[in-house]
């Protein structure tokens, strides 16, 4: 019986150990230190096309570097269960964890 029931308990662990994985994601969120509105370019050192505050959480779907080196990620946001592209900003200023 006792031997059952561990087999009964490393089983569970065996299938519930994915989901506990899968639920974990990387949560990304504005973090500008000069406690202004982030700059959302169309395109890296782009026209501004929008404006982001601290705080808010952002996806990265995109990462490359202009001619003077400098990362930029393309952000988008999620809107009622979908990704909504918004354009680039300085990667400097997006800060990722896991969730």
């Amino acid at each position: 019986m006792q031997r059952l029931k561990s087999l009964l308990l490393i089983s569970l662990t065996l299938v519930l150990m994915p989901l506990a994985v899968a639920q974990a994601e990387e949560v990304c969120k504005v973090t500008d230190p000069t406690g202004t509105p982030l700059n959302v370019r169309a395109a890296p050192n782009g026209r501004i096309v929008s404006t982001l505050k601290n705080g808010r959480e952002v996806y990265i779907e995109e990462i490359t570097t202009d001619d003077k080196g400098k990362p930029w990620a393309k952000i988008s946001l999620g809107i009622r269960g979908k990704k909504l592209v918004l354009g680039w900003v300085l990667r400097e200023f997006i800060s990722c964890y896991q969730r």
